[in-house]
């Protein structure tokens, strides 16, 4: 059973969730997780331009890229994104038009897909990017899957903090100086693990 972490990350925010979301997915037994990110489409100018963290750019750059064919091969797929304007980066939505020819030959028919997201703000659209990513899933015929209520500590109201039944997610503040934090983190292992019990019940 095959579960794919997809993400784009910026500045280490998205990164840091996707490998919560694989810890989670590899505590399934059985699970072979692999973690992949989309091709960047901005040039280092303009990465630059926009602040993106050179350093943390290291770190995820030695993650490979995905390509269409991997996701065929899996039997779930969990997508990471920032959340960009209530929506999904573009380097993602590049990325996910590029998948044409797994649409028209109903390649990821079946297949779970579930989606984590990072914002700027607590109210940067978090909901909105995670649902907006949704009809591309189940137009791709996938079986969605989010963050349900069992875990516990999304009804925590002590502290400021990500995560909805539509996903986890962390916000990384104006200029991302906040990483996710233990309970997001830990939003996205349930996440990952949750994906992956349920694409192991349906592989069987």
């Amino acid at each position: 059973m095959k579960v794919l972490v997809v993400y784009y990350s910026m500045n280490g925010h998205t990164h840091r969730l996707a490998e919560a979301a694989a810890e989670g997915a590899r505590r399934v037994g059985g699970a072979e997780v692999m973690l992949r990110r989309v091709p960047e489409t901005l040039s280092e100018a303009e990465l630059k331009k926009r602040g993106a963290d050179a350093e943390a750019g290291k770190v995820f750059a030695n993650v490979p890229v995905c390509t269409p064919e991997e996701l065929e091969g899996a039997d779930a797929v969990i997508f990471g994104t920032p959340s960009y304007l209530g929506n999904m980066a573009g380097q993602m939505r590049t990325f996910l038009d590029s998948l044409g020819d797994l649409w028209k030959r109903n390649a990821l028919v079946g297949k779970v897909g579930s989606v984590f997201v990072s914002s700027g703000s607590q109210h940067g659209g978090q909901e909105a990017a995670i649902l907006s990513f949704h009809p591309t899933l189940l137009h791709l015929g996938m079986v969605i899957v989010g963050l349900p209520y069992s875990f516990e500590s999304q009804r925590r109201i002590d502290e400021v903090v990500g995560g909805s039944p539509y996903g986890a997610s962390t916000i990384a503040g104006r200029s991302g100086e906040r990483m996710p934090n233990e309970t997001e983190l830990a939003g996205a292992r349930f996440q990952g693990k949750h994906v992956a019990e349920i694409a192991s019940k349906l592989a069987r």
